[in-house]
């Protein structure tokens, strides 16, 4: 008996939501975009529509803002663009984007060749933010005093940078 008075109360209340959705399309008019707005409402319905690659760079990008310390801000600008224009090491990572910095900081901090590559284009944009002709640090050759991104400085910044990353798990 329950159940049919659950059953005609569904359809009442159906009935009623069918009138009051008549009512409120009798004066407008048809378009197409109402169409595919009406259809297309329940289309993203439990996901984001901002991409999973623009969100775990967003991620990434944040944890870079919030946790590397960086007096100018070149060396989060240039560490921002690398994770710009890295998608494989990220796309590789989307459950987990903080394990694609530790990626891209691990090799920074293991190889030299890709050290010396990141911290002469540090030096680049200090160079264009400042309007100063930048200290370009050769490998194996002492800093100059006035250098404020030398191999040992960048290196110690990247390593902090890694140190406040959460240990993960393996991704699923």
């Amino acid at each position: 008996m329950t159940l049919d008075r659950n059953k005609s109360n569904n359809d009442e209340e159906s009935g009623v939501e069918q009138d009051i959705q008549k009512a409120i399309l009798v004066d407008r008019q048809f378009s197409l975009a109402e169409v595919i707005g009406r259809e297309g409402g329940s289309f993203l319905k439990g996901e984001s529509p901002v991409p999973q690659l623009l969100q775990a760079k967003a991620e990434i990008n944040l944890f870079i803002d919030r946790n590397l310390v960086d007096s100018s801000g070149v060396l989060k600008a240039v560490l921002q663009t690398l994770v710009a224009t890295d998608e494989v090491c990220i796309s590789r990572h989307f459950n987990l984007p903080l394990e694609a910095l530790r990626e891209l900081l691990e090799m920074q901090v293991h190889h030299p060749q890709y050290l010396y590559e990141l911290v002469k284009q540090v030096d680049i944009r200090w160079g264009q933010l400042f309007g100063e002709r930048p200290y370009f640090q050769q490998p194996g050759q002492a800093p100059h005093p006035e250098d404020e991104y030398t191999h040992e400085s960048v290196y110690q910044q990247l390593v902090e940078l890694l140190n406040c990353l959460p240990q993960q798990q393996a991704e699923m």
